[in-house]
């Protein structure tokens, strides 16, 4: 399902959106946290650049608040609806989803919306 090539695989791997042969990122661990945003400058394999242009990453804040508002009505749904739990529980739920995921989150934004500019080429990958 998700092979080389496909735009979901390079966000949820975190590769390079263009050739998808590294990681964009300095440390692939999102949870190491004084590490999360850092990335590197280019893919050595085809030479991207990741910053596309100054501030280029304050775009993925509202990538970021799409998937926390998915990820919050998601845990509604599951704890509300199919458990059948208090309004208090399933707002309990919602925020400690959002803080279990934030990492992740944070990261898959940077993914997404690099993705949303950038195409997989596979002639990048014969440099």
């Amino acid at each position: 399902m998700l092979k080389k090539g496909s735009k979901l695989y390079s966000i949820l791997t975190g590769t390079c959106p263009k050739c998808q042969n590294e990681s964009m990122y300095l440390d692939k661990n999102p949870l190491h946290f004084n590490k999360i945003l850092k990335m590197h400058e280019n893919c050595s394999h085809c030479g991207l650049r990741y910053q596309i242009e100054p501030s280029f990453f304050y775009g993925a804040m509202y990538v970021s608040y799409g998937l926390n508002v998915a990820v919050g009505i998601a845990a509604f749904i599951i704890s509300f609806v199919i458990f059948g739990s208090s309004l208090k529980i399933a707002f309990i739920a919602i925020i400690t989803s959002l803080i279990v995921l934030f990492p992740f989150i944070l990261r898959w934004s940077r993914n997404v919306y690099i993705n949303m500019f950038v195409s997989y080429d596979p002639k990048a990958n014969q440099q």
